[in-house]
Parts: C-alpha cells; structure tokens; sequence
C-alpha cells in the first residue's frame, strides 16, 4: 500500500532534500505534497489528497510545527494522521513535551538518509 507524504518546513531546500531522499529510499510512496509552514499544511490536509504521514519543521513563519499539531488534533479528519517532527531543537525536555503534545517520533537536523527510512518504517511501515 502506497503512502503519501507532507512535507512542512519553511525551507524550500530542506523540502527539496527529504523529498530526494524518500526517492531514493526505494519505499512504497504515491505522492510527496509540499507545504512551506502549518497554516498551508493545514489547507493540504483539507485537500483532495489523502495524507498518511507528515514530517514537520518546528519553528515556521505563521504556524509552526506543534501549533500545526494542535489544530490537527482537534479536527476529527486530521487527528489520527502520524507527525514526525524534524528540527535543529536539542533540548530534550522540549523533545519530551513535543511527544506528549502529540508528535508521533522526532529526528534531529541535519539527518542522513537512513534516518528518514527508518523513520517511515517505523511510524507507518513503508
């Protein structure tokens, strides 16, 4: 079963090079859809596409990575959707209370490209 991806993060480079390295992961993915923070990743939620996991930047113009979870997790149609978020943030307290939030997994900026398999493996096992 073909997966499809949303990308959040406010860097169009960042997007460009997780949506690079799922192509080259050889996974079973139908379509990567693109957002630049949480506030368009919302309206792609909303859209005709049907989301199964999302890789999310935490500090975003507009709406960041876990104001995005919020909203989500108040939308019966968004809520069960699984959210990794991949930041620069370090603090593990911080990484902690991200989890309990609501994020499903974390991964530490910058990654390699293993990490970003591992990470849908293990979430929604592509």
């Amino acid at each position: 079963m073909a997966i499809n991806i949303l990308i959040v993060d406010d860097s169009a480079l960042t997007r460009k090079a997780i949506r690079r390295i799922i192509g080259m992961l050889d996974l079973e993915v139908d379509e990567i859809i693109e957002a630049e923070d949480g506030l368009d990743a919302i309206e792609k939620m909303n859209g005709p596409v049907k989301i199964d996991f999302i890789l999310a930047d935490l500090n975003m113009p507009n709406m960041g990575g876990i104001e995005m979870i919020y909203e989500m997790r108040g939308n019966e149609a968004t809520k069960s959707i699984p959210v990794a978020i991949v930041s620069t943030e370090s603090n593990t307290a911080r990484i902690e209370k991200l989890m309990a939030d609501g994020a499903t997994d974390y991964l530490h900026k910058p990654f390699k490209p293993e990490q970003i398999r591992d990470l849908l493996l293990r979430t929604v096992g592509v």
